[in-house]
């Protein structure tokens, strides 16, 4: 089996950062893609980043310029650099990773999720 553990998340005000982490454990393989995702309430779920295997990377438009995904394959985990954040930034984050696993099959794994609060 596969975990995905997220940390990282908390109350911070706005302009401030917060970096959030998810590691992974488990029969895996490898990571092919990472990816954050959101959910602020009231909305649905919504892609922030995303990053590759080859660390192309994809972000939402509303933090573009805000935000940086990178990765650790050593240590299995991604990671969301949060800067110059806003109060609609306040949501429940979520990891997902897209990973093969040491059987070679594939799947889609998710995070529990964490809270970032952006205070005004």
């Amino acid at each position: 089996q596969v975990q995905l553990v997220e940390s990282g998340g908390g109350l911070v005000q706005a302009g401030g950062s917060l970096r959030l982490s998810c590691a992974a454990s488990g029969s895996i393989f490898s990571i092919n893609v990472w990816a954050w995702y959101r959910r602020a309430p009231g909305k649905e779920r919504e892609l922030v980043a995303a990053i590759t295997s080859g660390d192309s990377t994809n972000y939402a438009d509303s933090v573009k310029g805000r935000f940086t995904i990178s990765r650790d394959n050593a240590k299995n985990t991604v990671y969301l650099q949060m800067n110059s954040v806003k109060p609609e930034d306040t949501a429940v984050y979520f990891c997902n990773a897209d990973l093969t696993l040491v059987n070679r099959y594939e799947y889609r794994y998710w995070g529990q999720g964490t809270q970032v609060t952006v205070s005004s």
